[in-house]
């Protein structure tokens, strides 16, 4: 099954996790650090990425993802992240978790499993 955030582009949705980041008191660099933490995307390559229009499934195919994502646990929308059965849709769940987390002002280190 193939939903539609697959083809959508990161950058189309990347203001949306910035809005939300800086409408809770945080910052790009910190949402840009999740981010890296998740997909092992410096600033360079994300930079490129934002900039070419990448879809969600194109960043995720790049991304070498973090080995300690098991450790997200919890809901998004009301659907655990960890019983997400197709791996790409799983990627963008812990994404869209990470993100939940660091808006509600959960520290850096929790949120990078640290």
């Amino acid at each position: 099954m193939s939903h539609r955030i697959f083809t959508m582009s990161f950058a189309s949705v990347y203001p949306a996790y910035l809005a939300k980041m800086e409408k809770k008191g945080r910052t790009r660099a910190e949402l840009d650090e999740v981010i890296e933490w998740l997909t092992g995307f410096d600033d360079a390559a994300l930079a490129a990425h934002l900039e070419k229009g990448t879809t969600f499934e194109e960043f995720f195919a790049a991304a070498e993802i973090n080995p300690h994502v098991a450790l997200i646990t919890g809901s998004v929308c009301g659907v655990k992240v960890q019983d997400v059965e197709d791996p790409l849709m799983r990627n963008i769940r812990y994404l869209d978790k990470l993100v939940d987390e660091l808006s509600k002002g959960r520290p850096m280190e929790k949120v990078l499993r640290g």
